[in-house]
Parts: structure tokens; C-alpha cells; sequence
């Protein structure tokens, strides 16, 4: 079973993987572990990736990328609206008011939802894993920023359903970063302790997040959690964009906006640019050749100068810091440390912004690249049954309070009530009664919608049917267990009616009425109160010896942002053609690649080693057929179907094969011959000594030497023959006997005579020994000095241990 950690980021992916000495973080086949979240659509496939990447330029239009935070979202929402107008590729609407993603594919429009998009980044990622494991992938923990909504991680949940991933959790970015942090101290104070608290500050390149997490042994529990998720490294990189833009309007009449490519470029540049700005506090050149109109561009920047540009983004920074302290009521004196991930924080007023904010240094014992990834691997092996961890509980936080409203019965009055509050514990179940003589509705929804970067502040609606009134008529209690699951999404998982049957006075199995059910039993950490909330009435008295059953009710979900099964299925079907696809694809690459990996190597030896191999007019005609292939490949032969390539080979090797053969032959016959001439050798001389009485020998049955013999001088005659026949045979001739008869001869002459040669010599049984009364049998040619009569050692007179003695105990007796 293969244990996975996915860090899915706005702009690249690591992957990590659990083995038998820990976790470590792969990388892809071009032995990179950072995998450039992209995708590009060509006329044959798709390149994800690295390869993806490298078009991003000579590609704008059908390569995408940061396409993460388009999850869960509507097209008219605001945010998709603003980013849209940076895009280098269309994005348009769907069907469903979905984000749709327009581009050219197999010479085709299509359109694919977010879901696909990340599904094929999945893909990828899954591949890597596979590739680098040797084994299928299925389970793995996937992360999400802390501040995404239950819309957003369901359709990160779809994402990976679609590729055939079995996402164990969704595990929020900073804790997977607490996790991997806290796993591997030894120094953590007990349990009943004060814990150690720790602040994680990630910048990445989309987003600002911090949280503070309190340590004990053997467990971490998230204190709370803030963010800013529209602060992150593109905002410096689009910083620079926009000063060297405005720079080169001036200084070189040029407008990069107008063209995508240049504008990628630039981008490409900046980054670069502001990466080297951490290290260096001098001037530094950008330079860009063919920028626009064959026109070669330049600029400066120092870090200071960068440093007065971001201002701005650099005081956004301390808002979520008051945030986090205010949530948690901590002072900075009760942070023991500030661990900071994240690209980002290696800009060094970043840095340094965050350190005066606490007033200490800042720490980077974590990677800040792959910290995020392991975390989820640690988690992955902790779910899965086929690792042994360290116990570690992990206790994440309700990121934004979540609060349930419903109509009373037969009034048109609301109720509402909050269930989980800001930073509540999750995972965690409540059980909820209602008291009810129909099926009735909850909405849940988002308390603090303007704290939500999400437009849209409800989260589903959930019908509970089924419900009807006791035979009495009284109305019955419904108890609804409402839960945040592992992946941070509020759900109603189950609701029972609790049904009363009056019983027998001498019925011992009288049962109170407020009692759960057994098959609602809350999972371990949850809090299970039957009078969390009570609706119209208070409750009614108890009744004694009332039997009290559970009716199971189902409850109908309509979920904000949920797709559909059956468009689930065929979003399912589309990427297993396209898998499929770019397979082919693979496939007839690299059938083309063979054909003109033989073109190059079989010129390159006819000139060389293989030259004395194949005689003159051969020469020429293979040197002619590989120059006409060539040309082929480069011409008609550019775009052709595999089995074309696959022909093209044959062809090729059924005049190469001969003399590749011919001269492996040359090369690996002479040795061959001389270990047989060896083993030949070897077993006459055994025979000589043997006819001449050697005492070695004396036990072989003379028949049995015979078979020896015999072998001997057949298979040297047919040594003497082959040999004979091959040096009457010139090189460009295909050789009388092929390396792989020689062995065949020696394994045939090694089985008839090692049996033989080898016979062991029959063992003659010494007479045994008997003990005499007086002590062992001295004629027995053994040592016996300082042993006892059963063969133990007698302690020496002197006093001095012996040298065979084992630790031996001093013991006086009074």
C-alpha cells in the first residue's frame, strides 16, 4: 500500500512519499521535485509539468496555469472576474455557472471545468509517484489552504476522485506544516503540561497564512488560524511587472501589455529577478533579447528600491499576525518560536517584517518548499493501516463559525443557532434534538460572511424526511448529528427519530428517552450533548418503563457547489481517454525516437567498429537506406502513425542486426572459447590423475570416470572443429558458431562431469570412546587438561581464571 503527501500549489506541486526509513519528497523525470503546476493542450496531447511549462511562451493561449483558486466558484464571481483579464488563456462559463476553461485540443475546442484541470495536474502527480515507487498509488492526503470553504474542498475532493485518487483527508497547508514540525521533537512537555506554543507563518506565491499550534507529547492542537489569500509572491512579481512596464513605455516606446507573450516573459524575468534581489543587496540588470519588435530591453533594480516599491504589500502583512493574537489571546511572549514557510519568506523584509512583529527572530529549521508535503505524507502513513507511526493526534480548527437555521413547526418564526464557533476543534460531531410531527428543513451558513473570502455565505440545505408524529400524537424527537469531517466540511452525516413503546411493568429494558442511539456513536474527540439545542419546548418529563427505539431518517442534501454524479462519471470517462490518448501519443514518439536513434548509431559505428563487419557493396547500400530514412523523418515521416516508425525500423535492422551481431560475436567468442578450453583442461587432467592412481580420485567408479572421458574428447573435437571453420571465414561473414552454442557446451560438459569430479569421499566411523570410573578415556586425543570428570572445567589451583571462562560471581560465606 503506497502512502502519498500531495501539495497542490497555485504555481508548483511537490510530492512526498513514506518508505521504510521516513518520508521523503521525489522528484519528477527531469529529477526535479518541484512539478510547475501547468498544463498545455496540443494538437496530439497534453505536456503537464516541466514540459508544460516550457511552452508557456510559444503556447500562451492553450497553456494554463494558477488555476487553483477558481475552485468551488461561480464565473460571475467578482474574484474570477478580476483575475480573468491577466490570463493569458479564456476562461468562460459553464453550463452549471461554473468557471469553464476554453482551448484547443486534438485540433478541437474544448472546454474543461477547474475539477479537470486539477485532475490532469493529479494525474501527473499520481504518474511521478507510481513511477518512482513501482507500485499503484490510490490513497494519499491532499492539502488545501486553511481558508478555503466547504464549496471549494468539495471540489477539490471531485478533482481527485476524477483521476481515481482516494483522498484520505484534505488536510488544511499549515497544519500538515505543524505536523511535520512537531512529529520529530523529542524536547514536546507532557501531556499535562503547559503546552509549547509555536506560530507558522507560510507566505506562498498566491496567499498569506499564519497559525499558532500548542504542543504536547504525542499530540498538536491548532489554536487558531488567519490569512490573507490575496497576498502572496505573484503580488511583488506583478509589482516589478508594472514598474519595468512603465519603464520600457518610456524609455523604448513599447507597450509589453499588448502582447501575451511579451508580457509572460516579463513576468518570467521578474521573478527571477526578485529571487535574486533576496541575496543581493546590489544593483541588478534585467536584460531581455527580442523583447518586442526585434528590440532588446534593460532595467536595474536594487533591493532597496524593491523594498520601496512593495510598501504597500509589505504593511498587509502585520494584519493577519493581529489577527491570529487577538483569535488566540496570546501575547508574544507566550510564542516559543516562529517557524515561517513558504517562497515567499525568503524575501528578507518579509522576514523582517514578521520578526519585529514578535519581537524575536524568526526560525527556518523547516524546507520551506516541501515542509507542506511531508506533513501530509506524515498524515497519510498515520491513516494508513500498512505504516507503524509514532502516536501523534492532530487536532485541527474551524477555520469560519458555522450556524444552522430552520422553521419552528407550524410557525413561520426562525430558529438559528450557531454549532461550531471560530477555531471550534475538527474533526468533531454534535448531536442536535428537535422536536417535530414532520419532515422539516436546516440551512447551513456561514455566521461571519464578510470574514469568508468566499461570495457566497450559505452551504447547503438539508431536508430530513421521513419524521411523522408519535401515536399519540405527540410530536417525536429527532436527533441530528452534525459534524466537520476530516476534510473540514461541515455535513449532516445522520438523523434518527426516536420512536416510544410503552413496555410491560415487569420489562426490565425500560431505557431513558434521552438516550443516542448506539450506531450514532460520535468518533473518538467528539462531543455528543442530546440538549444541545431544544426547539419549541422544553423537554417532556420522563416516562419510566418506556422502551424508546431509533428510526433511521434519510436526509437530502443540496449542497452549494456540488457536481452532479452523472457529470462526475462522464468528467471520469473524459480523462481516461485523454490518459489514453496522451499514452499513444508517448508511444509513437518514441517509436519515432528509435528510428532516428538507429539512423545516428548505425552511421556513426559503419565508420568505426563495425566497418571490418559488413563487406563493401553492403556498406553502401546500408549508408544509402540510412541517409533515405533520415530524410524521411525529417520530411513525410514527421507526422506519421506508429506502426509507419515501427516499419521503418524493421527495415533498418534487418540490415543492421547481421553486423551488430557480427561483431558482439567477434568480441565475446574468443573468451568464451578460452573458458571452455579451461573447463576442458580441468577435467582431462582429473582424468590423467586419476588412470594414474591419484589417491584423490580412488573412490570414483571407474565406469563413472569414463562418462568424463568420454564428454571430454567429444566436446573437444567439436571445439577443434568450430574453430577450424571459423578462422576459414572472413569477419563480414556470419560467424559458424554463435557465443550462445559455446555456452550451451560448457553448461552440457559441467553436468555430465562436476557430479562426477565432485563425489565426496565415502566417511570411515572412528571407534567410540568409553568414560572409565576414574575419569575420561585418556587414550582419547583431546586436551583434557584443567576439566572435570563430566567434561567441565576444574577451577585452577593458582587461583587465575581460566581463559575460556565465562563472568564468574564472588560470594562469601560466614
Amino acid at each position: 500500500m503506497s502512502v502519498v503527501g500531495l501539495d497542490v500549489g497555485s504555481q508548483s506541486c511537490y510530492i512526498a512519499v513514506a518508505r521504510a526509513g521516513g518520508i521523503e519528497t521525489i522528484a519528477n523525470e527531469f529529477s526535479d521535485r518541484c512539478t510547475p503546476s501547468v498544463i498545455s493542450f496540443g494538437p496530439k496531447n497534453r505536456t503537464i509539468g516541466v514540459a508544460a511549462k516550457n511552452q508557456q511562451i510559444t503556447h500562451a493561449n492553450n497553456t494554463v496555469s494558477s488555476f487553483k483558486r477558481f475552485h468551488g466558484r461561480a464565473f460571475s464571481d467578482p474574484f474570477i472576474q478580476k483575475e480573468k483579464a491577466s490570463l493569458s488563456y479564456d476562461l468562460v462559463p459553464m453550463k452549471n455557472g461554473g468557471v469553464g476553461i476554453k482551448v484547443m485540443y486534438m485540433d478541437e475546442e474544448h472546454l474543461f471545468s477547474v475539477e479537470q484541470i486539477t485532475a490532469m495536474l493529479l494525474t501527473k502527480l499520481k504518474e511521478t509517484a507510481e513511477n518512482n515507487l513501482k507500485k499503484p498509488v490510490t490513497d494519499c492526503v491532499i492539502s488545501v489552504p486553511s481558508f478555503f470553504t466547504d464549496a471549494e474542498r468539495r471540489s477539490v475532493l471531485d478533482a481527485a476522485q476524477i483521476v481515481g485518487l482516494n483522498c484520505l483527508r484534505l488536510m488544511n497547508d499549515m497544519t500538515a506544516v505543524a505536523l511535520n514540525y512537531g512529529i520529530y521533537k523529542q524536547d514536546l512537555p507532557n501531556a499535562d503540561e503547559k503546552p509549547r506554543v509555536v506560530v507558522f507563518v507560510d507566505m506562498g506565491h498566491s496567499s498569506f497564512q499564519v497559525s499558532a499550534c500548542a504542543f504536547n507529547k504525542g499530540k498538536l492542537k491548532v489554536l487558531g488560524t488567519a490569512f490573507d489569500p490575496f497576498l502572496g509572491g505573484k503580488n511583488f512579481d506583478e509589482k516589478l511587472v508594472e514598474h519595468f512596464c512603465a519603464e520600457f513605455k518610456t524609455k523604448y516606446k513599447l507597450d509589453a501589455k499588448s502582447k501575451i507573450r511579451a508580457l509572460l516573459r516579463l513576468h518570467q524575468e521578474c521573478e527571477k529577478l526578485k529571487k535574486l534581489m533576496s541575496s543581493n543587496s546590489t544593483d541588478l540588470p534585467l536584460n531581455i533579447e527580442c523583447f518586442m519588435n526585434d528590440k532588446d530591453v534593460s532595467g536595474k533594480m536594487n533591493r532597496s528600491q524593491f523594498e520601496e516599491l512593495c510598501a504597500e504589500l509589505l504593511q498587509k502583512i502585520e494584519g493577519p499576525l493581529h489577527s491570529l493574537m487577538e483569535q488566540t489571546h496570546l501575547k508574544a511572549e507566550d510564542v516559543s518560536a516562529i517557524e515561517i514557510v513558504g517562497g515567499a519568506t525568503r524575501i528578507p523584509a518579509v522576514k523582517e517584517r514578521i520578526a519585529r512583529f514578535f519581537g524575536k527572530d524568526v526560525s527556518t529549521t523547516l524546507n520551506a518548499d516541501e515542509a507542506v508535503a511531508r506533513g501530509c505524507a506524515l498524515q497519510c502513513a498515520i491513516l494508513s493501516p500498512a505504516f507503524k507511526v509514532r502516536e501523534f493526534s492532530v487536532t485541527d480548527a474551524v477555520p469560519f463559525p458555522i450556524s444552522l437555521v430552520w422553521n419552528h413547526d407550524s410557525e413561520e418564526t426562525e430558529g438559528v443557532h450557531e454549532v461550531f464557533s471560530r477555531n471550534h476543534a475538527a474533526p468533531f460531531s454534535k448531536v442536535l434534538t428537535f422536536l417535530r410531527r414532520g419532515p422539516f428543513e436546516l440551512e447551513a451558513f456561514y455566521s461571519d460572511p464578510q470574514g469568508v473570502p468566499y461570495p457566497e455565505a450559505k452551504i447547503g440545505r438539508f431536508v430530513v424526511q421521513n419524521v411523522s408524529a408519535q401515536k399519540d400524537g405527540e410530536k417525536s424527537r429527532v436527533k441530528v448529528k452534525v459534524r466537520v469531517n476530516t476534510h473540514g466540511i461541515f455535513t449532516i452525516s445522520t438523523a434518527s427519530m426516536v420512536e416510544k413503546v410503552p413496555t410491560e411493568e415487569d420489562d426490565g429494558s425500560s431505557v431513558e428517552a434521552d438516550m443516542e442511539c448506539p450506531n450514532q456513536k460520535a468518533a473518538e474527540g467528539s462531543d455528543v450533548d442530546a440538549n444541545e439545542k431544544k426547539v419549541d419546548q422544553p423537554p417532556e418529563a420522563k416516562k419510566p418503563k418506556i422502551k424508546v427505539v431509533n428510526v433511521e431518517l434519510p436526509v437530502e442534501a443540496n449542497l452549494v457547489w456540488q457536481l452532479g454524479r452523472d457529470l462526475l462519471n462522464m468528467y471520469i470517462e473524459t480523462e481516461g481517454k485523454m490518459i489514453m490518448q496522451d499514452k499513444l501519443e508517448k508511444e509513437r514518439n518514441d517509436a519515432k525516437n528509435a528510428v532516428e536513434e538507429c539512423v545516428y548509431e548505425f552511421r556513426d559505428k559503419l565508420c568505426g567498429p563495425y566497418e571490418r563487419f559488413i563487406c563493401e557493396q553492403e556498406h553502401e547500400k546500408f549508408l544509402r537506406l540510412l541517409t533515405e530514412t533520415e530524410d524521411w523523418l525529417y520530411e513525410e515521416g514527421e507526422d506519421q502513425a506508429k506502426q509507419a516508425y515501427i516499419d521503418k525500423l524493421e527495415e533498418l535492422m534487418k540490415m543492421g542486426t547481421p553486423v551488430k551481431v557480427r561483431f558482439q560475436e567477434a568480441e565475446e567468442r574468443p573468451k568464451v572459447l578460452e573458458e571452455l578450453g579451461q573447463r576442458l583442461q580441468h577435467y582431462a587432467k582429473i582424468a590423467a590423475d586419476f588412470r594414474s592412481k591419484d589417491e584423490k580420485y580412488n573412490h570414483i567408479d571407474e565406469s563413472e570416470m569414463k562418462k568424463v572421458e568420454k564428454s571430454v574428447n567429444e566436446v573437444m573435437e567439436w571445439m577443434n572443429n568450430v574453430m577450424n571453420a571459423q578462422a576459414k571465414r572472413s569477419l563480414d561473414q556470419d560467424p559458424v558458431v554463435r557465443t550462445q552454442e559455446i555456452r550451451a557446451k560448457v553448461k552440457e560438459l559441467n553436468n555430465v562431469c562436476e557430479p562426477v569430479v565432485t563425489q565426496p569421499k565415502p566417511k570411515i566411523e572412528s571407534p567410540k570412546l568409553e568414560r572409565t570410573p576414574n575419569g575420561p578415556n585418556l587414550d582419547k586425543k583431546e586436551d583434557v587438561e584443567g576439566k572435570d570428570n563430566f567434561g567441565a572445567e576444574a577451577p585452577h589451583q593458582n587461583g587465575e581464571c581460566h581463559p575460556n571462562e565465562k563472568d564468574s560471581v564472588s560470594m562469601d560465606l560466614d
